[in-house]
């Protein structure tokens, strides 16, 4: 991958999975992002806090349009059944190895079906597939078992994890990392 690979971003396609639409945010989406983002038990393993009011919420979503604008925002918004339940798409992005972090947020009223999975699989398939990446991975507080869950599911192996390598809201956390590499996926996918 090379870096007008990313220029992708500058128009975020639209991807689809059996049940959900992945799709650019907007500001339209507000009352769904203030729904997640503001409930303590969806950031409890995030590096960020809960949204504490619409107000946060609404310059969040300019924020977020801006960087789509210069295609420097890599998430989807997950709609399930009409209404934006979360994100995934990729964290960052390391040109010069051909990697990438993946990451994914989802509404606590949808936890347990599948979905991050669903969604999760959907972009990993795109960064093979489209972004031509080597490999990718998954990085997270180590306490939080249903994100590496979540990445075991998708085909990502543990590779071990970074004792007290994270400073998050007061306290130095280790941080599990799983990953998967395109042979792998290509393997997988036989």
């Amino acid at each position: 991958m090379i870096s007008s690979d990313l220029k992708i971003f500058k128009d975020i396609p639209t991807l689809y999975t059996d049940r959900l639409i992945l799709r650019k945010i907007t500001k339209a989406d507000l009352a769904d992002v203030y729904e997640y983002a503001s409930d303590p038990l969806v950031s409890r393993y995030l590096l960020w806090s809960p949204h504490t009011d619409v107000g946060y919420t609404r310059l969040y979503l300019k924020t977020i349009a801006s960087k789509y604008r210069r295609g420097e925002f890599f998430d989807w918004g997950i709609e399930y059944n009409g209404k934006m339940i979360g994100t995934c798409g990729f964290t960052s992005f390391n040109l010069y190895d051909n990697s990438a972090e993946i990451g994914y947020v989802l509404n606590s009223s949808y936890w347990y079906l599948g979905i991050a999975k669903e969604a999760a699989k959907r972009i990993i398939d795109f960064g093979f597939n489209v972004l031509s990446l080597n490999r990718i991975e998954a990085r997270f507080i180590s306490s939080n078992i249903h994100s590496r869950r979540v990445a075991e599911k998708i085909g990502m192996t543990y590779e071990g994890e970074h004792k007290a390598s994270v400073y998050a809201k007061g306290a130095y956390v280790d941080v599990g990392v799983c990953a998967i590499i395109v042979d792998n996926f290509r393997n997988k996918q036989k």
